[in-house]
């Protein structure tokens, strides 16, 4: 039999003997009939033994795995499975880049706050500065750390952001 004296998972839940070459029973243990059934119920017992016999052996495990978060996902999730995980997780990660830009922003004009009165140069006399998030982000090259544009949908402030509004809408005085 493929691994021991007990049939695989596989053969187990297809009724079928396992045969010493199983292409199944080193990835699916006969005391994990669920890693099994759920990657059987989603790919099909044939197109499972297909991807894997075409695979190099060292590779297997790997694809095994891959197969079983996909099937868990696609489990979970019918219409999107792990790519919705994937697009839930981006999003998250546009949603903290923006806090990271507000908070550096905010560190920006409380930073202008503290400097001290520089010289007029010309007869523009700089004794107010907006400081507002938005100015800011929008004059700077508009990139984020990752040298990656940043959207411009991300720029503006709407009231279903889990952002504060427009936390930094005051005028910075140059003191």
């Amino acid at each position: 039999m493929g691994s021991g004296s007990s049939p695989c998972a596989s053969c187990k839940l297809l009724r079928r003997r396992c045969a010493k070459d199983c292409v199944f029973a080193p990835y699916f243990p006969p005391d994990d009939p669920h890693k099994f059934a759920i990657v059987h119920k989603v790919f099909g017992a044939s197109n499972v033994s297909k991807m894997l016999q075409e695979l190099p052996v060292h590779q297997r495990g790997d694809a095994v795995s891959s197969l079983v978060y996909e099937a868990n996902a696609r489990m979970r999730d019918p219409v999107y499975g792990c790519v919705g995980a994937i697009s839930y997780l981006q999003n998250q990660v546009s949603q903290l880049q923006m806090q990271l830009a507000v908070a550096q922003a905010e560190i920006l004009c409380i930073q202008m706050q503290h400097e001290p009165e520089l010289p007029a140069i010309t007869n523009h006399h700089p004794s107010m500065i907006d400081c507002d998030a938005k100015s800011l982000l929008l004059s700077g090259s508009n990139t984020n750390d990752f040298g990656e544009q940043i959207m411009p949908q991300f720029l503006s402030y709407t009231s279903n952001n889990n952002i504060m509004q427009d936390p930094l809408k005051r005028e910075c005085h140059w003191t």
